[in-house]
């Protein structure tokens, strides 16, 4: 289908065009124009192809057939390389030396935390191309993305929401022609997804064309025109005016989403043990050089209670996790209990693991992805990131029925890496799963997840939380996302409970 929207010349062209990643086609005959005074968002179901239409853009993927002009009014950059950057939902943060990638638990433990860049130094590493318009420098990036109180801290210690900010920081210092955002909202919390219709101004009347992957509902003003994604191609083409997000919605119903027998099967495999309290926290800080980030927190949850941790990006959320998860050694410098036994008096990590189901933002970041998706599941008996012993044809069959239950069973035999990130991260909530854990924490799950997705994790939690007496703590910035059974609400603002 060929685009035809104004009288402007095309700045990206993709003329018949067949995309593929590694030996699958995700596109046939493909079509679609870009002219000049054009944003567009990409909008579509998970697995539609919407991070795979970027990645064809920014050259990432092989064209078997067709081709992709540009014309961006730029000089391409050394290597030949396109005046495009790429916000990625994934970050590539590497130590001091450049030599390792970071791992999961190196944000907690002070002296490994140190090995990393702060936010200052990546920005002053970000290359600054001949030829290119120089609108963005560090002065204005760190003004319009609020970096200023994070310029001092390392990167492995940002929150979900300011890594995002960052990258984007990174992005517009190389001054591009085009900007490609996958899912740029994601990880932000109320205010600053508020703030960012003013940043993508900001970016467009500098010059720099904006191309986004993104939600129906999350569609900035800045935005011109929609492509809508499915099988394989662009199904339909909007005008801004004309877009109603509310037809992109589908309505599921609780009897085609969860197959209760089964669920009461799954979650009958482990019999929960009994704990006068699962989490108690007194007077507990937590800092980091003379960084305080978790000030004067009292909190106490008991068994069956339903939790909703609320709070903005940087106010803590995941330090205050970290410490019930069993990730922060500061726990033993602090008065904690956790299932009845406070932190210190014998109980290794992998005790207090064992009890507890987790996912997160970061661990689905640091998630190695060599695995199959079964396998990844079957993990969480273990509490390891990834399998590293034979499998068990028992386990391995009730990760299946979680895979089912989660309608990812698809991708059972698929490795973690060439999958959907969606789909990436129902793995990871089907790991916090399969051993009926006592507690669940559920960090920003849904994220990347479209609205059938969503609906479908919440209708199952609650089903869950229905059938069990299981402990719960969710947290997200989006109201919506959270589970009907989630009654009560712990508020973090600046590292303090408020």
């Amino acid at each position: 289908m060929a685009i035809h929207t104004s009288m402007s010349h095309p700045i990206i062209s993709i003329k018949n065009a067949n995309i593929r990643s590694l030996n699958n086609i995700i596109f046939s005959d493909l079509n679609f124009t870009v002219k000049k005074g054009e944003n567009w968002a990409v909008i579509g179901e998970s697995g539609s192809g919407k991070s795979a239409l970027l990645h064809a853009i920014a050259g990432n993927l092989g064209i078997s057939k067709g081709e992709i002009i540009y014309n961006l009014g730029q000089p391409n950059l050394p290597g030949n390389k396109k005046p495009i950057a790429f916000v990625e939902p994934r970050h590539h943060f590497k130590n001091l030396s450049n030599t390792t990638d970071f791992y999961y638990q190196q944000r907690f433990n002070s002296s490994d935390s140190e090995d990393a860049l702060t936010v200052e130094q990546y920005l002053t590493q970000v290359p600054h191309y001949p030829g290119t318009n120089q609108h963005w420098t560090m002065e204005r990036v760190v003004k319009i993305l609020k970096l200023d109180t994070l310029l001092k801290k390392q990167l492995i210690k940002l929150s979900n929401g300011e890594t995002k900010r960052l990258m984007i920081s990174a992005a517009l210092l190389k001054n591009p022609a085009l900007l490609l955002l996958d899912n740029p909202l994601t990880g932000l919390d109320v205010q600053t997804r508020h703030e960012f219709n003013t940043i993508l101004k900001e970016i467009n009347l500098a010059g720099t064309t904006i191309i986004m992957a993104t939600s129906p509902f999350e569609v900035p003003d800045v935005i011109t025109h929609i492509a809508v994604l499915s099988k394989g191609g662009i199904s339909q083409v909007l005008n801004k005016n004309e877009f109603d997000p509310q037809q992109f919605v589908q309505q599921v119903g609780v009897d085609d989403i969860v197959d209760s027998d089964e669920l009461k099967k799954l979650l009958g495999t482990h019999q929960p043990t009994h704990y006068k309290q699962i989490v108690a926290m007194r007077d507990v800080n937590i800092k980091y050089g003379d960084n305080t980030v978790l000030q004067q927190v009292n909190w106490e949850v008991n068994p069956g209670e339903r939790w909703a941790l609320l709070g903005h990006n940087g106010a803590g959320k995941s330090t205050l996790l970290s410490l019930i998860n069993g990730d922060n050694p500061q726990a033993y410098a602090n008065d904690i209990v956790l299932f009845d036994k406070k932190r210190g008096t014998g109980e290794s990590i992998w005790d207090i693991k064992k009890k507890i189901g987790f996912m997160s933002p970061e661990l689905h970041q640091y998630f190695p992805t060599d695995n199959s998706c079964l396998q990844v599941i079957e993990s969480g008996y273990y509490d390891t990131l990834g399998l590293f012993r034979q499998s068990s044809p028992q386990k391995a069959g009730i990760a299946l029925r979680w895979m089912k239950a989660l309608e990812i069973d698809q991708y059972a035999r698929t490795l973690l890496k060439n999958i959907p990130s969606s789909a990436q991260r129902l793995c990871l909530l089907a790991r916090a799963l399969i051993k009926n854990p006592d507690l669940l924490i559920f960090d920003e799950p849904c994220q990347g997840m479209d609205m059938h997705q969503q609906q479908h994790f919440k209708t199952l939690v609650d089903t869950i939380c229905s059938m069990s007496n299981v402990t719960l703590i969710y947290v997200s910035h989006y109201q919506h996302e959270i589970p009907d059974s989630v009654i009560k609400v712990l508020k973090l603002e600046k590292g303090m409970v408020v």
